[in-house]
């Protein structure tokens, strides 16, 4: 899924860096509540957002799927990952589950 990263100019003109212009830190659940926009769909109603945002974040926390971000790997949605001004997400299912489907 291709996410387009915001722009916090609140963090540039308070931390004095243009840094965070070209470069935002955001959490790996920040970042998946933008993939699941992209997803659904922005007229999406708020309630279906929310229940898919959740189901999201609890298969992520319990292990059903590990998320790729940019080519990085992350098991944990409180990771800090840094991105341009677009992230590609993707989702990966551990080998176990993966060879469980194999016949």
């Amino acid at each position: 899924i291709r996410v387009r990263v915001p722009f916090d100019l609140h963090v540039v003109v308070a931390t004095g860096s243009a840094a965070f212009a070209f470069a935002t830190p955001l959490s790996v659940a920040q970042l998946l509540s933008l993939a699941v926009r992209e997803a659904i769909g922005a007229r999406a109603p708020a309630d279906r957002f929310a229940r898919t945002l959740r189901a999201t974040l609890n298969g992520l926390a319990c292990g059903r799927f590990t998320v790729d971000v940019d080519g990085r790997r992350f098991e944990d949605a409180s990771d800090v990952v840094v991105c341009g001004d677009v992230a590609h997400v993707r989702f990966f299912l551990p080998a176990r589950h993966a060879t469980l489907n194999v016949h």
